[in-house]
């Protein structure tokens, strides 16, 4: 099987993040989708080793910032190669708590949904984590990052936590 076909699948590049006992995490994640429309129904794929899995699986709540193309590798670095075992990740971020009690990333977004878990499925190393949407808004017209934008322009590197690690795959290197 070639599992570089697997790349090939288009996705974005978002924070996804959460509440539990009054402390805040995030992390960065390019595994989320729409489900349905009516009602609006979103889904994220979040590793169960990571914290934010731990927030989102007690408070059965999360928040997700579509980032926009100009987000620092600084930031998406804080977000998706530190722990929150270890740092506040929103200190020093602009974010506002939202109706759900999750912290909305507001430093680099385009937009932003919060959700409410209404279903989760195993999947191996990860749980789909099903949400009605339950507050959305655009924050700019900025463009998107895509994931493909992350590796290819921003020279990004995938965390062995990602859904979409492939073990023994060689980094993708900006053209």
């Amino acid at each position: 099987m070639d599992s570089s076909a697997l790349k090939k699948l288009s996705y974005g590049v978002y924070t996804v993040s959460s509440v539990k006992d009054g402390r805040y995490n995030g992390r960065i994640a390019n595994t989320v989708f729409q489900v349905t429309s009516d009602p609006p129904t979103i889904a994220v794929s979040i590793n169960r080793n990571n914290l934010t899995w731990e927030f989102v699986k007690a408070s059965r709540v999360f928040a997700v910032s579509a980032l926009r193309e100009a987000t620092p590798m600084v930031f998406i670095g804080r977000f998706g190669f530190k722990s929150g075992r270890n740092i506040d990740k929103f200190e020093g971020i602009s974010y506002k708590v939202g109706i759900t009690g999750a912290p909305v990333a507001l430093e680099n977004a385009v937009a932003y949904l919060e959700g409410k878990v209404i279903n989760e499925m195993d999947v191996h190393t990860h749980t789909i984590f099903v949400a009605e949407v339950v507050a959305a808004e655009v924050i700019s017209e900025d463009v998107c990052m895509t994931y493909d934008y992350y590796h290819q322009i921003k020279g990004g590197k995938t965390p062995k936590s990602a859904a979409t690690y492939i073990a023994g795959q060689p980094e993708i290197k900006p053209s």
